[in-house]
């Protein structure tokens, strides 16, 4: 009998979370009014979520009970150096909510448009590094990216996004 990775174990429970989620969203109420339920879109989004975790969960169950000695992961991550260590460790999700903490300080004079373009390249930089073609790359997915998501928040769904005070006073 084969054993159960730790990734195996997390896409279970993902998977039992969005069952949960999913029965729970009978609890939203249903007005009289309007063509499309308040349920749609987070069961959409809870399909999605539950379609992934299949996919983990059968990535998992292919790799095996190897996947779970950890000894080539902590030669690669000095997690056992201390605070220092710690720090390596975690670099890159450090990163990302400190940029994102940025973002939404710098959202009320910026705006969505201007701040998650900014953002997003920031991010792709930081993550990806700066050498080479990569800033034209991370530029046009960023504005590719946050002006399409833009689009489709203002013409699709009718949603004011947060102008900022530089795209406010057009």
């Amino acid at each position: 009998m084969q054993r159960l990775n730790r990734d195996a174990i997390v896409a279970i429970f993902l998977l039992a979370f969005c069952g949960v989620l999913f029965w729970a969203s009978f609890e939203i109420r249903q007005p009289d009014y309007g063509v499309l339920l308040p349920s749609t879109w987070p069961r959409v989004i809870i399909g999605v979520l539950a379609f992934l975790s299949v996919l983990y969960l059968i990535q998992s169950l292919k790799s095996g009970a190897e996947a779970i000695d950890d000894d080539k992961y902590d030669a690669e991550h000095p997690r056992g150096l201390g605070f220092r260590g710690w720090l390596v460790h975690w670099k890159n999700p450090l990163w990302c909510f400190f940029l994102f903490f940025l973002y939404l300080l710098s959202l009320p004079v910026l705006g969505m448009l201007i701040g998650g373009v900014t953002f997003v390249y920031v991010l792709m930089g930081v993550l990806g590094g700066w050498d080479g073609n990569k800033p034209y790359l991370h530029a046009a997915f960023a504005i590719g990216t946050i002006g399409a998501m833009w689009s489709l928040f203002t013409f699709g769904l009718g949603v004011l996004l947060p102008p900022g005070m530089i795209l406010g006073q057009f």
